[in-house]
């Protein structure tokens, strides 16, 4: 049975044309829940699995899922410390299947994504793989794009003000309502934007449910790399911790795993960094106040769809209320600064 935007047909065929024996019997496939972005599927022929990603049913920016970006970025990462999938196939004729896909080896690993079942592990394992998140970040920002053929894959230069103007002109798109502070933030981070390091390959969504955990507490696969690009690492760094900080502000659709017991706080977790890269930290707050405002930006697009009645689902209802808490708690770290 084929599940909602993949013809198991017509995948075969193709694997068959471009992989001639990767696949021995008939395909059967499941679709990987919690992502609400592009769609995941575990593919098998029940002797071997696969994962295949595809963009979402429906949708109209194909810039804003681009496959051929994700299959760039894990096939250039393949021989470096960062753990990836192998990339297998890239079709970008929309006629396979529908729409633009490629296709990834299956790596075995758990994505955790509460605090409860960090707890069901004990303090040492939470620890364990809190510090391999860390590790494995400053593996990747440690990677020479150039080396591995991404020299090309984005513009650094400039990088941060292309963000900032970036993210300023989504709120303007979702403007519905008045959101006291938002334009202070916007203006305070435009008017300190910090002279960026050495560029790195960045993740853009780093966080523990977006990696797979092996039974030794390692990380044994980084998914999810459609916000991928050449820019500031830090901006890595900053979404970890705020993401860390959801208790403090009104955060839905966010992982609570950082409250576990024994996950290292913020100040632990900004030190192991700064030892193993070497890179200063000294200007995170400007990096977290500005993550603040981009995930702010993120829930009023998110409120501005649903108060039109473009989103449904489950807790959507509440996104409107979370938005004014992540603008103050930006504006309130960059009050921090001396």
């Amino acid at each position: 049975m084929n599940p909602p935007g993949l013809d198991l047909g017509r995948l075969r065929a193709h694997l068959d044309a471009q992989r001639p024996g990767l696949v021995a019997g008939e395909l059967t496939a499941d679709v990987v829940e919690g992502g609400r972005s592009n769609l995941t599927y575990v593919v098998g022929d029940g002797r071997s699995r696969w994962v295949v990603r595809r963009p979402p049913l429906g949708h109209v920016l194909p810039t804003a899922h681009d496959m051929g970006r994700e299959f760039r970025v894990i096939s250039g990462l393949r021989d470096t410390a960062v753990p990836v999938p192998e990339a297998l196939l890239l079709c970008e004729d929309a006629d396979v299947v529908g729409a633009p896909f490629y296709v990834m080896s299956f790596v075995e690993g758990t994505p955790y994504r509460t605090a409860g079942e960090l707890a069901k592990l004990g303090e040492q394992r939470t620890r364990a793989m809190a510090d391999a998140l860390v590790d494995t970040l400053v593996d990747l920002h440690a990677v020479d794009p150039a080396a591995v053929g991404l020299g090309d894959f984005g513009r650094p230069d400039g990088f941060l003000e292309r963000q900032l103007r970036r993210w300023k002109k989504q709120l303007d798109a979702s403007r519905s309502r008045d959101l006291p502070g938002v334009d202070e933030l916007h203006d305070r981070l435009a008017a300190a934007v910090p002279v960026s390091g050495k560029p790195s390959i960045i993740h853009g969504d780093y966080r523990l449910d977006n990696v797979l955990v092996d039974g030794n507490d390692r990380i044994s696969a980084v998914l999810d790399w459609e916000m991928s690009t050449l820019g500031d690492p830090l901006t890595d760094l900053a979404l970890l911790v705020a993401y860390a900080e959801r208790d403090k502000v009104s955060l839905p659709f966010v992982s609570n795993a950082s409250s576990a017991p024994g996950y290292p706080g913020t100040d632990e977790v900004v030190a192991r960094y700064a030892e193993l890269s070497g890179r200063d930290v000294s200007q995170l707050n400007w990096y977290v106040s500005f993550a603040f405002f981009k995930l702010a930006v993120i829930l009023e697009g998110i409120y501005y769809r649903f108060s039109k009645g473009q989103t449904v689902g489950a807790g959507f209802e509440g996104v409107g209320a979370g938005v004014a808490p992540l603008v103050a708690h930006g504006n309130e770290i960059l009050k921090e600064e001396k």
